[in-house]
């Protein structure tokens, strides 16, 4: 357990790299997580860790913030869907990379039945060398199909591709569930926290009872934690999920889900203010990963 850590400056543990969605590199995330300003840091990719042994082995030259390894993976079971994240994991750890694994297999099954839905429901093609590029890609996902639909006019923006026909497919893929994703997280030492529960998986809004029901749900299959501080949430939705995690006692983050061009996200906005009085959750978080 590490040393309490008092954060005077921002804090960031939610960020994408070209590993997955986002479109900036690891490094550049570095040199920017610099120039922000921001302290405490974590890059928290969708079924990768490669970005975040870029990012250990840039730290051990150069160390003006704080870095968490951190992983994001996609989770479903009977009460619904959710996106789990790890952090401060062993990034060499076999259970967490054999979930990495896992769900780098299952994000190609998807694209692949993605790509052929579009062709049977809409007609929409792409050339086999912009096939073979996508498939190229460490994780690609909904956002770069979306951008190669743009590319070909099937849509006007990522956005509309992704809402009026990706996300059209019904796909009878396999999935993984929330008690294997938090058991990975834990068998390498990580901590398994709930992201922008409020929101759930995407779109959703869970709110009152239905979040109490489902915190429960996930804390009995090994949750240690919530992300609080989210950029989109209200003062209010933020509040709500303080209560939540002093209720239960659960550890709190803070997550801006920062994905360069691919979001109107600005690194950097959790909606946490470091000049408020930290959480308890929060500073137990920080003692727990440092």
């Amino acid at each position: 357990m590490g040393s309490y850590f008092n954060p005077l400056g921002s804090i960031d543990l939610h960020m994408h790299t070209t590993v997955s969605d986002g479109t900036d590199t690891p490094a550049e995330i570095y040199s920017r997580v610099q120039e922000e300003g921001i302290v405490l840091f974590s890059i928290t990719d969708h079924d990768a860790v490669k970005g975040c042994r870029d990012i250990l082995s840039m730290q051990r030259t150069r160390s003006n913030s704080r870095f968490i390894t951190g992983v994001e993976f996609s989770a479903r079971d009977e009460m619904g869907k959710y996106h789990i994240l790890g952090y401060g994991y062993d990034p060499t750890g076999a259970s967490v990379n054999a979930l990495v694994s896992k769900g780098h297999s299952l994000r190609f099954s998807k694209l692949k039945g993605r790509i052929s839905f579009l062709k049977d429901e809409y007609g929409f093609e792409f050339s086999g060398e912009d096939i073979a590029q996508i498939f190229k890609l460490d994780n690609p996902g909904k956002p770069h199909l979306g951008n190669l639909m743009v590319k070909y006019g099937y849509a006007p923006s990522k956005e509309v591709a992704i809402r009026d026909y990706i996300d059209k497919a019904v796909l009878k893929s396999e999935h993984i569930g929330p008690e294997e994703t938090i058991n990975a997280i834990l068998g390498s030492g990580g901590i398994p926290v709930l992201a922008h529960p409020i929101y759930g998986s995407g779109d959703q809004l869970i709110l009152g009872d239905e979040m109490d029901e489902r915190l429960r749900h996930l804390m009995d299959l090994g949750l240690k934690g919530v992300e609080a501080f989210y950029s989109g949430f209200s003062i209010k939705l933020i509040q709500q999920m303080l209560s939540f995690a002093e209720k239960y006692d659960l550890y709190v983050t803070a997550g801006s889900d920062y994905h360069g061009k691919n979001k109107l996200v600005q690194l950097g906005d959790t909606g946490f203010d470091p000049e408020f009085e930290i959480p308890k959750g929060m500073r137990e978080f920080i003692r727990q990963v440092l």
